[in-house]
């Protein structure tokens, strides 16, 4: 368990996040509840078995993905996490994408995640790292800021 922060359950997760590979994937009920809920800019899920169906796309879809908290703010029931997204895509650049984001995670009565709410621009972290569409969403943004 990591020693980052006295919570255990706070401890616990970020620990699993951290470390987590294809193989942890069918663990994911041992940290969140049954009917726990996830929520990012791409998918909005209820259940362990959706939720473990979007970490195992994450691990088929790109190359090497893997987190880095950064930063851990929790208070009864909830935490919230700032975190590094780092992985290489299987299509496009070979080269080592980062995302800034955050997560909020509300847990149960047991200590485990029923509610996980994933923070990131889309736009700014993804799309504009992406060929043809990058250059596009480069340019209204420019746009958007004169």
């Amino acid at each position: 368990m990591s020693a980052r922060h006295a919570d255990a359950r706070v401890a616990r997760v970020v620990a699993m996040f951290e470390s987590i590979t294809p193989a942890d994937v069918s663990r994911l009920g041992e940290f969140y509840a049954s009917d726990a809920r996830f929520k990012d800019p791409f998918n909005d899920v209820r259940g362990v078995p959706a939720i473990e169906r979007v970490f195992a796309h994450m691990f088929v879809a790109l190359d090497s993905p893997r987190f880095v908290v950064r930063d851990i703010v929790a208070e009864g029931d909830q935490c919230f996490l700032t975190w590094d997204f780092l992985f290489r895509f299987r299509r496009f650049s070979r080269d080592e994408q980062i995302v800034h984001g955050g997560s909020h995670l509300r847990f149960d009565a047991q200590g485990r995640v029923a509610l996980h709410r994933d923070y990131w621009d889309a736009a700014e972290e993804l799309y504009e790292k992406l060929p043809g569409i990058g250059a596009f969403m480069r340019f209204l943004k420019r746009r958007a800021n004169s």
